[in-house]
């Protein structure tokens, strides 16, 4: 359940018993039950909904009266973006936000709404932004960087490693153009990768952190713009500071709490080498003092 006390709530049901309906037996015959509880809450707006575990249909429903036309979720960041019609905009957000707000505290997930325009401008924008990066990143040019992007390409890194089957399935691809390609796409990697290393040791992240598996140079970078140069500094983190606080350096790449634990426990591991060098010290020394 979720509130906007005296102006309005929604609640989401479910019955254990698929002969009962959930939503009707909540608002009752012609709405006596509902409106009861409406009457004693003095007017206050209520929103029952058929609860489902699958969030992309609970939460069209939660955003109800408002039509919703596409949903795409992000797991990774709890985040939804709804799609509704432009004359749908003002009804999906309700008066002073309430509507989505209370969807999105009943869901428990972040929305983002846009009209159909707005996301047709921003799809047109993306498109656009890819095509000129294959375009300076490859060399190519602009039908053959439309290309890339018309078929789901969104990164170099796809194409360096896409197989070259695939690549000639594109039409007006054949297998030498296919092969160039990724041969443009790893040299252009290669080259990030090397003035990513070099930016990383001129900011003083030591190699001992470069030698974790798992990050990479532009993660490296990242970590020294956050002042995380040695291998202590790093494993003086908790995951969620590496990865999932609003300020933690490796927001927005694609590492889990597991990943990052195992990073901050890599960076560690010197700290129990050293334990282990000081006891093996002392016993010795403790050796020498008992003869």
């Amino acid at each position: 359940m979720a509130r906007d006390p005296g102006s309005r709530a929604k609640i989401a049901v479910i019955s254990n018993d698929s002969s009962i309906d959930p939503v009707g037996a909540c608002v009752g015959m012609r709405g006596s039950r509902v409106q009861a509880v409406v009457n004693e809450l003095q007017g206050e707006k209520i929103d029952i909904i058929p609860f489902t575990p699958d969030p992309a249909t609970f939460i069209v429903s939660a955003l109800a009266p408002a039509d919703v036309i596409k949903v795409v979720l992000d797991e990774d960041k709890n985040r939804i973006e709804v799609v509704v019609p432009d004359d749908q905009l003002s009804l999906a957000i309700g008066r002073r936000g309430q509507n989505v707000r209370l969807a999105s505290q009943l869901s428990g997930w972040d929305i983002d709404i846009l009209t159909e325009q707005e996301e047709s401008e921003r799809r047109q924008q993306e498109f656009l932004e890819r095509s000129n990066m294959f375009i300076e990143a490859l060399d190519v040019d602009e039908m053959i960087a439309q290309l890339l992007v018309s078929e789901g390409f969104d990164a170099v890194e796809e194409i360096a490693f896409a197989p070259i089957d695939e690549m000639e399935e594109i039409e007006g691809f054949d297998e030498e153009v296919a092969e160039e390609l990724i041969r443009r796409a790893n040299e252009y990697l290669a080259r990030q990768q090397e003035a990513m290393d070099e930016k990383r040791k001129e900011m003083g992240v030591e190699d001992g952190i470069a030698a974790i598996e798992g990050l990479t140079p532009a993660m490296l970078v990242k970590l020294g713009e956050a002042g995380i140069k040695t291998l202590d500094d790093l494993g003086d983190l908790a995951s969620e500071e590496l990865v999932s606080d609003t300020s933690a350096p490796l927001r927005d790449f694609d590492l889990s709490l597991d990943d990052a634990n195992r990073i901050i426990m890599a960076a560690r591991a010197h700290w129990f080498d050293d334990e282990d060098a000081v006891a093996e010290t002392e016993a010795v020394e403790e050796a020498d003092a008992q003869s």
